[in-house]
């Protein structure tokens, strides 16, 4: 099973956040997860879920949210996001890689130009500095030229950048569904079995 560290921003899109931690602890991986006060106000608004106002509130909620998961146990962790003396943000902390789904552009800025601010920004810099596998999910629409220019380079340095899209070869009928679609190709990058869509001609005799 692997290790993994999860980052939640102020971005839309909280359910991806959501969604691929309770796939994560479901199959039996190990994650650390951080959200931002951001990330928290938008989990509230988009989810109704309360996590708190202040980033141990959030801290503690996430934990007693997340170990109700069946089979969580003792695989799920978080840390506060104003926290820079959690085991995450070392680099000694061992982690197969990090993902932070929704990513805003402020957290993409911040990451491409070295910035911490927050927890989530410092476990990002030391998966790159590590030389670790580092996904980002981005959602926002429309691009600046400032966001595609950060996107860019981050991709030049090795880092997966996985927009918020989704495919519809796979006819999604659920806002889930569609969820799943980026939570899968994500997995993809971290070499994560999963059936949460049908892949573009699965079980077809057509090359």
């Amino acid at each position: 099973m692997k290790k993994i560290i999860v980052g939640v921003t102020g971005a839309s899109g909280a359910l991806i956040g959501e969604r691929l931690i309770r796939f994560l602890l479901e199959g039996g991986h190990e994650v650390h997860a951080v959200m931002s006060s951001s990330g928290a106000r938008v989990f509230e608004e988009e989810l109704g879920i309360f996590l708190g106002t202040t980033p141990g509130e959030v801290q503690k909620n996430l934990l007693k949210h997340y170990r109700a998961v069946k089979g969580a146990g003792d695989l799920f962790f978080a840390a506060a996001a104003d926290d820079f003396a959690a085991r995450i943000s070392s680099g000694s902390s061992k982690a197969e890689a990090m993902v932070i789904a929704p990513c805003s552009m402020s957290t993409v800025g911040s990451i491409a130009h070295g910035v911490t601010m927050n927890l989530i920004h410092r476990a990002a810099g030391v998966s790159i500095k590590e030389k670790r596998t580092l996904v980002l999910v981005p959602r926002e629409s429309p691009l600046s030229p400032v966001h595609l220019k950060n996107l860019l380079y981050l991709s030049e340095i090795g880092v997966h950048i996985v927009p918020a899209t989704t495919a519809f070869y796979h006819r999604p009928k659920t806002v889930e569904e569609m969820v799943d679609f980026t939570v899968g190709r994500v997995l993809d990058l971290l070499k994560i079995e999963h059936r949460l869509f049908k892949r573009w001609r699965e079980n077809s005799e057509a090359e």
